[in-house]
């Protein structure tokens, strides 16, 4: 008798299916013989199957075998309430990620699937993947720490084949049609080629772009399928990209990536997961938005003068051409120091523990702001809170934010003394946003557990148990 089967519910959009295909992997080590069925878009999971992981994927209009079958792990990785009461329905012996009762009840199973819905609008201080949140319920983490994922490609030919991918799921998300015209202007002065990409969506932006340029490019916008992208990135030198499906599939499938992280996303949440990519996002300390709140800039740099955010006139033109040649010849004959002007250039990697990191590669005199030291301490607390790692690394993370920047730590005890008060107020709505930014995560993640949970006994005295321990931490410096 063959083993129960795994199910994975996956209703999102293709690059949150690619960001998945490591939790696939990674369950079929640990639980071997065990099949892993898939619940999912046909218009997404149909043009990955070529790259897929070794999975049987059902469409989400036809469950019956779903329903009739017993698992032995079911993970619901949508937030959409279809995706819920079928994890509800199905008989599985363990569930993790939003499960809904044939009661209607919709609960949130798994600490670290909770802790990733409590980010929706606070992920300021955020340092987890998804593709490592979706796994960290259900996969040790010694198993995720021992995967070693291939190198991106290098030095392919002659080196000269640039991708430019120009769409993304919205527009604050990419970059203007203008600046695409003028990135290619500046790569063909380089003697590059680029190439410019896209899906159906893209075609009249691709259309618009090579007019722009003034000189003849291939425009293979909407005339690839995934599958066909997928071959021809193994001729091309880099990808310059968004945040999008199709910088996922190339940082899957060994193409090099150059994301330009722009408009409201996280790179450290959603960058290119496998190691040896590059992520140029600008220096501004609204980077990494959930949604913008910003006016656009009035004084908008010439060559960035249509974006719609501040966010985008960081991405000049000529500097991304610049850092392009460098990165597409490292052997030094390009342009000698690739400059970023107001922008971060970071190199994705993995922590010891084996989760993503990006470790910052320019500028190079940066020094470690307190937004970063926050994150480091955030991070290193729900790791310990959730049984990853011991308390040595909150309280060395705190340690090191204490000694660089001492008024901060201690408005940030003073906030958080006053936390047991505004608790109180939890079953406001807005809870989750009335703390400072500094301590938002802490006000989300426990309005979150106590919804969860109907604001029980139970919920109040995790928070209280939480916060206690947040308190110790921070007493190890400051002798509370």
């Amino acid at each position: 008798m063959s083993a129960k089967p795994i199910l994975i519910l996956q209703m999102q959009r293709m690059g949150d299916l690619i960001l998945s295909f490591p939790l696939f992997l990674w369950l079929q080590r640990e639980h071997p013989g065990h099949p892993i069925w898939v619940v999912g878009e046909p218009r997404f999971y149909e043009a990955l199957l070529p790259v897929s992981p070794a999975a049987t994927y059902f469409p989400w209009t036809a469950t019956e075998q779903i329903r009739q079958t017993a698992f032995t792990l079911c993970v619901n990785l949508s937030h959409e309430r279809a995706a819920a009461a079928l994890a509800g329905e199905v008989r599985a012996e363990r569930r993790v990620g939003p499960v809904q009762s044939t009661s209607g009840v919709r609960r949130i199973h798994g600490p670290w699937h909770l802790y990733r819905a409590g980010l929706v609008h606070a992920n300021r201080h955020n340092r987890f993947h998804w593709a490592d949140l979706n796994a960290l319920d259900c996969v040790p983490l010694s198993r995720i720490a021992a995967t070693r994922w291939p190198e991106p490609r290098t030095c392919l030919g002659d080196r000269r084949r640039i991708g430019l991918f120009l769409g993304a799921s919205e527009p604050a998300k990419r970059p203007t049609p203008r600046f695409w015209a003028d990135l290619a202007r500046e790569l063909l002065h380089r003697d590059l080629r680029p190439i410019l990409l896209g899906g159906p969506a893209e075609r009249d932006m691709a259309a618009k772009v090579q007019k722009q340029i003034g000189h003849s490019v291939l425009n293979l916008a909407d005339r690839l399928t995934l599958a066909q992208l997928a071959d021809l990135g193994q001729s091309l030198e880099l990808l310059v990209t968004p945040d999008t499906g199709p910088m996922h599939l190339a940082a899957w499938t060994g193409l090099r990536v150059l994301n330009l992280s722009l408009g409201p996303v996280n790179p450290w949440e959603t960058g290119p997961y496998q190691p040896g990519h590059h992520v140029l996002q600008a220096r501004i300390s609204c980077a990494g938005c959930w949604g913008c709140t910003h006016p656009k800039h009035p004084g908008a740099h010439h060559e960035a003068r249509h974006a719609t955010h501040r966010c985008h006139d960081h991405f000049l033109p000529r500097r991304v051409a610049q850092l392009v040649h460098a990165l597409a010849d490292p052997d030094g004959r390009g342009e000698a120091r690739p400059r970023t002007a107001n922008g971060n250039l970071f190199l994705s990697a993995k922590t010891p523990q084996g989760l993503y990191r990006l470790n910052r590669l320019l500028p190079e005199s940066a020094t470690r702001s307190s937004r970063n030291m926050l994150d480091e301490f955030w991070s290193m607390f729900w790791g310990s809170s959730f049984g990853l790692w011991e308390r040595d690394k909150p309280l060395a993370a705190w340690t090191d934010l204490t000694r660089a920047f001492p008024d901060l730590a201690e408005t940030f005890i003073r906030f958080l003394f006053g936390f047991h008060r505004k608790l109180r107020q939890a079953s406001d709505e807005t809870f989750w946003s009335q703390g400072p930014p500094m301590l938002r995560p802490l006000y989300s993640q426990a309005h979150l557990i106590l919804q969860n949970d109907d604001f029980s006994w139970k919920s109040e005295r995790q928070i209280l148990t939480m916060t206690e321990e947040l308190l110790r931490i921070v007493a190890g410096e400051k002798n509370l």
